[in-house]
């Protein structure tokens, strides 16, 4: 789905995750091997030179300098800019384990609040925390180490939850809620995969140490912003040349590891 904004020119790409990915950090803390992170939120999020580059690398060779602009081995050796530029990837929703719902979907306001001015989604009204869609009179909602009672949520409208869940009939999003951000980053620190990785030798003993591996899961719901950079301002063609890309890469592999299925995404 495509959200248009005529005030600013920008549109809206989902990402909805089909199996867990890595995005590399810049830094290793001991043994474990984190992802990227926003610097002021401490989410993760997927940079966007990531999805750019992954982008640019499904272009026929006539096409990928006037959309992406060149690089240095170019024969020319000046860089050029492209005409299209691309944001990067934020969390929308992300989906954690509930002893009595099996899964919810959380965001925050701070999430939901930024893709609502990237969409332009009008709110009514206004996001709070503890809103909630699908709690039942007299029901506790059990969130890992959390447990809410009824009295402490709020009623969301299926018709406003559904402003921030686009219409794609392959996702699985029924269960919203909205925690406060300092909770919601908690929660989802908590929720992210960690996998161990060790190394064995030819005897099939372990050579060395072993380091834990971060992921964002599977039916995660994230988003990215992109359109036609200044230079190129009224290139209606550029920007239906991207939308066809993405529409051509419906599926997509974005970050590390590949070769064991991480990072495979549902773009729409």
């Amino acid at each position: 789905m495509t959200v248009l904004l005529l005030s600013i020119s920008m549109n809206i790409q989902h990402l909805y995750l089909l199996s867990p990915l890595h995005t590399g950090g810049t830094t290793q803390e001991g043994n474990l091997l984190g992802i990227a992170r926003e610097s002021h939120t401490n989410f993760p999020y997927i940079p966007s030179s990531t999805i750019r580059g992954r982008l640019r690398a499904a272009v026929d060779d006539n096409k990928r300098d006037a959309l992406f602009g060149n690089d240095l081995n170019s024969d020319n050796g000046n860089l050029t800019q492209g005409s299209v530029w691309v944001g990067d990837g934020s969390l929308l929703w992300l989906p954690v384990p509930s002893l009595s719902h099996g899964v919810i979907w959380i965001s925050c306001p701070l999430l939901l609040n930024r893709y609502a001015r990237v969409a332009n989604v009008a709110a009514q009204p206004a996001i709070v925390p503890y809103l909630c869609n699908f709690y039942q009179a007299n029901e506790k909602v059990y969130l890992k180490d959390a447990i809410f009672d009824h009295s402490e949520l709020n009623q969301w409208s299926q018709a406003e939850v559904k402003k921030f869940i686009p219409n794609q009939s392959n996702m699985t999003i029924e269960r919203a809620l909205v925690l406060p951000d300092q909770h919601c980053a908690t929660v989802i620190q908590m929720g992210l995969w960690r996998q161990v990785k060790i190394k064995l030798d030819q005897h099939k003993t372990v050579d060395g140490g072993f380091r834990y591996e971060e992921a964002i899961p599977p039916d995660t719901l994230m988003y990215f912003p992109w359109g036609i950079t200044a230079q190129a301002k009224g290139n209606q063609e550029a920007g239906e040349q991207f939308q066809d890309l993405l529409t051509v890469n419906e599926i997509m592999q974005i970050g590390g590891q590949e070769s064991l299925g991480r990072g495979f995404v549902e773009c729409f």
